[in-house]
């Protein structure tokens, strides 16, 4: 009797066995793309946070999905990376969206604009304020769709080779800067210019421009600007905590299965996160060995402060006026900000301001 039922039992596993094991194959298929990163490998934060993307894909299919990642220049200059993922030419690209505003204004929303939101309100924004839609609404035009992969925080000024007085210093300084941040500031005088990272040293250096900003303390000083311009300028005011994307193929994106779209969605938010918690970890450190290179810090001056905001507002009405969904999208954002300065006043930047105190116990 044990010996029957035994048999039946283990025959019946075995054939559970020989059905089950096919279709989770089958379920999970392998995938292989290529990414294309618009950052150099040096910035083994921001490069790192697309091969962070990767392992977590790879390790959450035991290797059935894998995201070979390329830097900037590799397969595509590292401003080009959107229109590579449109044309095909790779699956998807880990790029901020401000990069493409020559496209579509509204994209400078989905990476942060001048006095815009910081990291936790733009992401937040995204999810539940309306951003998530506008973007991708944007990116369908291009063939395209994306995934918050990543956000620096609030970014510093950039160094500069002559110290800041007045807003009449601006007039004729030649900026590396991307974005909006650029335009607002051409208002005021400045010629700004967009240059890949890994041009902006030797640019600096031979003077042809005369300041750059980047991220924070240790991307800034592993591209050594402290070397050819002293003066440190924050806050980065025109990118409050600037959202890096996984921008997807439509088509790739469409072809995977749910569950594998997903995974994907979950590795964007666990690189977002890994990458936010790495600047916040590094950049202490890294401020102050610039220090100790010689950087000078400096704080804009309220005067230049009050100007930007100015620029920035009438920049907005401007852009709002040729852009629909520009308008949607600042609009948005707008109402949103106001929302969260609210509950911020009362609660973060109270205990924020407060705890800042202890730095000197």
């Amino acid at each position: 009797m044990e010996r029957r039922t035994f048999l039946k039992t283990g025959a019946l596993a075995a054939a559970a066995t020989s059905i089950a094991m096919p279709a989770i194959a089958q379920s999970m298929p392998e995938v292989k793309w290529r990414l294309t990163s618009s950052f150099p490998k040096q910035l083994d934060t921001i490069y790192g946070t697309a091969q962070q993307f990767a392992k977590f894909m790879s390790d959450a299919t035991d290797g059935r999905f894998q995201v070979q990642t390329f830097s900037a220049g590799e397969i595509v200059p590292g401003l080009q990376a959107l229109d590579a993922v449109s044309s095909g030419t790779v699956e998807c690209a880990h790029t901020p969206t401000y990069f493409y505003i020559g496209k579509e204004p509204a994209f400078g929303l989905g990476t942060g604009i001048p006095f815009g939101l910081n990291a936790r309100q733009q992401h937040s924004w995204w999810y539940f304020g309306g951003g998530e839609q506008i973007i991708n609404e944007a990116l369908a035009k291009f063939n395209a769709y994306s995934i918050p992969c990543g956000n620096s925080g609030c970014q510093m000024g950039g160094f500069f080779r002559k110290e800041l007085k007045t807003v009449d210093d601006l007039k004729g300084l030649k900026f590396r800067i991307g974005g909006m941040g650029g335009a607002v500031l051409a208002k005021l005088g400045v010629v700004p210019t967009q240059i890949a990272p890994g041009d902006v040293y030797p640019a600096l250096e031979r003077g042809t421009i005369d300041a750059a900003e980047f991220v924070g303390p240790y991307d800034d000083e592993k591209l050594g600007f402290v070397k050819v311009a002293p003066y440190y300028y924050y806050p980065g005011w025109w990118e409050g905590g600037a959202m890096l994307h996984l921008v997807i193929n439509q088509e790739q994106w469409n072809k995977l299965p749910k569950h594998y779209q997903a995974m994907v969605y979950h590795a964007c938010e666990a690189a977002n996160n890994w990458m936010l918690a790495k600047y916040d970890a590094v950049n202490p450190g890294g401020l102050r060995r610039l220090v100790g290179q010689g950087a000078q810090l400096r704080a804009f001056p309220q005067p230049i402060m009050e100007a930007s905001l100015k620029a920035a507002e009438e920049y907005y009405a401007e852009t709002s006026a040729k852009s629909e969904l520009f308008k949607k999208g600042y609009d948005s954002m707008v109402a949103f900000r106001g929302e969260n300065l609210l509950w911020w006043q009362v609660a973060e930047l109270s205990y924020d301001a407060f705890m800042n105190r202890l730095k000197s116990r």
